[in-house]
Formats: C-alpha cells, sequence, structure tokens
C-alpha cells in the first residue's frame, strides 16, 4: 500500500461533498435527493480514501461497497433505535430508513467508478 496525498481526488472529494450537502440542504424529495444522493456518496467514500492511498482501486471500491450494504443493512435492523441514538447529525448520516433501491444506487457508483478507475489502466 502506498500512502500518498492525491491532489485530483482531494478536489473530486471536496466537489463531491459539496454536492451532497446542497442536496441535503436543498431538494427535500424526489429522484435526486433518494437516489442521486446514494448513488454519490459511494462515489464520494472512495475519493476520500483514494486522497491518502495509491493503488487498490478495485479494492477500494469493493470495501466501499460493502461498508455502505452494511450501513444499509442496519437501517433494516433499526440499530440507531436500538442503541438508543438520539443525534440528529448522526441519525442522517447513517441513515433511518432501509431501502433496496439504495443498494442498488450504491452498486451502481461503485461500478462506475470500477468502469472509471479500470479504462485508466
Amino acid at each position: 500500500m502506498i500512502l500518498s496525498l492525491s491532489k485530483n481526488y482531494k478536489l473530486l472529494t471536496f466537489l463531491l461533498f459539496l454536492t451532497e450537502v446542497s442536496i441535503a440542504c436543498f431538494i427535500k424529495t424526489g429522484f435526486i435527493r433518494h437516489t442521486l444522493g446514494d448513488y454519490l456518496v459511494v462515489i464520494l467514500l472512495y475519493c476520500f480514501i483514494k486522497i491518502f492511498i495509491e493503488g487498490y482501486s478495485n479494492l477500494i471500491a469493493i470495501g466501499v461497497l460493502v461498508f455502505s450494504f452494511i450501513i444499509e443493512f442496519l437501517q433494516l435492523f433499526n440499530v440507531l433505535d436500538y442503541l438508543n441514538i438520539q443525534n440528529n447529525i448522526i441519525r442522517i448520516i447513517l441513515g433511518t430508513t432501509f431501502q433496496t433501491t439504495d443498494l442498488v444506487a450504491y452498486t451502481l457508483g461503485i461500478l462506475t467508478i470500477l468502469i472509471i478507475e479500470n479504462s485508466k489502466e
């Protein structure tokens, strides 16, 4: 594993983060809020990790997908309620409602990453 600081991934992470915050603040319903945001969030997580780690693109992408699926399935079992976590910021970040469409959006986001990263090689 090669540790580095990638300016390109740093810029992408920043732009994706601004996009996600804009979606969360200004769009309350619809496709962009419920699907595009989930599609972009896995790309955001991937880019954030890639700021620090050079190479291992496929492994990082799959790791982000697994992490996203775990978070989504924790929503299915209402883990935040079970743990009595009432903090609104944590509830917004982790989500509270399980939806299979989120799993599809995460998968499509990771497939996009894999296609782009593997076309570079």
